[in-house]
């Protein structure tokens, strides 16, 4: 994870983070439980607004629970089974 900066950071920003799914070894640059604990500890410290997308797993629920969880279902573009559904959680510090 890079060293946050607060130079963007103000009550008018919105964040939008994208992080690699909890769990899944699906990417080049994955996310450890330590990475998880290190954004959940940096996004208390946020003065704008952030939305944060991640599989919806109990771990990510109990980690992130201090913030609005929102479970959305989703069809994925490029997936093995046409018209499967999957579970995301939006993550926020704000209400809509």
């Amino acid at each position: 994870m890079t060293r946050y900066s607060s130079d963007f950071d103000r009550p008018t920003t919105l964040f939008y983070l994208d992080p690699p799914y909890w769990g899944k070894k699906l990417y080049n640059h994955n996310f450890s439980e330590a990475d998880f604990e290190q954004l959940a500890e940096r996004l208390v410290k946020v003065r704008g607004k952030f939305i944060l997308s991640l599989n919806d797993v109990p771990e990510v629920r109990a980690l992130f629970g201090r913030f609005r969880i929102e479970q959305v279902e989703l069809h994925y573009t490029s997936q093995k089974t046409a018209g499967r559904r999957y579970k995301e959680v939006f993550i926020t510090n704000f209400r809509q």
